[in-house]
């Protein structure tokens, strides 16, 4: 089976791991900051709080906005399901704009239409989770600016898109958002095992987010609300989680990281080459748009008959995938009143979307072997 997506794990890789586990700290030792450090370059951002993975990241970018019960928070119809249930961690509501079928991401004129109509309401967001699906950013600008013309938080949902950028901004440097979020899951562009990381420019929410990810423990002087009796005493501020990354973890992180470049060259390479075999074939990639620059951790394609030739592609050895189903269409979220018929560019996208396999290692062999098999089902 050629799976979908898969890790590229390299000697350098091992070493950099077997260095920590021969340490004297495995966790909360310098592995962790080096590679927050690592990010904060790489993404042009002031602040990186690395954590255990993409959906503590989303946690700890709502918790840090203080979400209860009274916040609505808006999300991308098409994603999964972690992008909304972060919002239902912190207790808050959740609604859903919808996308554009073309690119699988938010559309600005669905959310637009959507703020005029609540305008003035409880129901008016207090956030909205962005996602860059595939790896292609959204349409920062446009939704940046509606962001903060109606007084919405924006999260940048970038757990598909370390290494894209737009318009020539790194994604993470969260140059239209509040926070940016990502994911280091082992098919993602870089892996730590498991392990997310959010950014920001605020040092306010970097201090909340750091915060939060350690049990809301804290032993800076400048923050305790006495002065500290010796180097034993920590204060507990908030209620917060055990979210922190390991060193091990950190330690592959930081390795991976340094190959990234690399590694998104050569998905943008094997997405080109996808474009140039498919051209003859009754398929449509994703739009890509010309002012940004997309990470391909994914190579979405649509195309009628979808579940037949999903079907038919497993059966022949290849791995491919469906990312994702409508949110709204998930059964915990109808029970919550959502209908996925109010989203019909989501339906749109979702009736026809396969993701075909892509990363890094996939050879020109194996890409071939994947084109002639959907030539095949498709030609049947």
């Amino acid at each position: 089976m050629i799976p979908y997506g898969r890790q590229s794990i390299t000697d350098e890789d091992i070493e950099a791991v077997v260095a920590v586990l021969k340490s004297d700290y495995l966790t909360q030792g310098e592995a962790v900051p080096a590679f927050e450090q690592g990010l904060a370059d790489y993404c042009q951002a002031p602040h990186v709080i690395a954590c255990s993975n993409g959906t503590t990241a989303l946690h700890l970018a709502c918790a840090a906005l203080a979400l209860g019960e009274q916040d609505w928070v808006w999300v991308s119809a098409i994603s999964f399901v972690a992008s909304a249930n972060c919002a239902r961690y912190c207790g808050a509501q959740v609604d859903f704009v919808d996308v554009d079928s073309a690119t699988g991401n938010l559309c600005v004129t669905a959310l637009r239409e959507k703020l005029q109509r609540v305008q003035g309401t409880t129901r008016q967001p207090r956030a909205l989770v962005a996602v860059h699906l595939a790896g292609q950013p959204c349409d920062l600008a446009e939704i940046g600016a509606l962001c903060r013309q109606y007084g919405v938080h924006l999260i940048e949902d970038a757990c598909h898109a370390l290494g894209a950028s737009y318009q020539g901004d790194p994604i993470g440097s969260c140059a239209h958002s509040d926070m940016t979020v990502f994911s280091f899951h082992p098919v993602k562009p870089i892996t730590t095992g498991e392990g997310g990381a959010v950014t920001t420019r605020s040092a306010e929410l970097a201090a909340r987010l750091r915060l939060y990810r350690s049990h809301g423990i804290t032993r800076d002087p400048a923050q305790l609300s006495v002065d500290s009796p010796g180097g034993w005493y920590y204060e507990q501020q908030v209620l917060g989680f055990n979210y922190r990354l390991t060193d091990i973890q950190a330690a592959l992180g930081l390795s991976q990281l340094g190959r990234l470049p690399r590694f998104i060259e050569q998905r943008q390479q094997l997405a080109a080459r996808y474009d140039e075999l498919l051209t003859q074939l009754p398929v449509q990639p994703l739009r890509q748009m010309d002012d940004r620059r997309s990470g391909y951790h994914l190579y979405v394609i649509r195309v009628a008959d979808r579940d037949r030739v999903f079907a038919q592609l497993r059966e022949t050895g290849i791995g491919v995938n469906v990312h994702y189903m409508p949110i709204p269409a998930q059964p915990y979220y109808r029970g919550l009143g959502h209908d996925p018929a109010d989203y019909p560019g989501a339906q749109a996208y979702y009736r026809q979307a396969i993701s075909l396999p892509l990363f890094p290692a996939l050879s020109s062999a194996e890409q071939d072997k994947v084109v002639e098999a959907l030539e095949r089902v498709l030609c049947a």
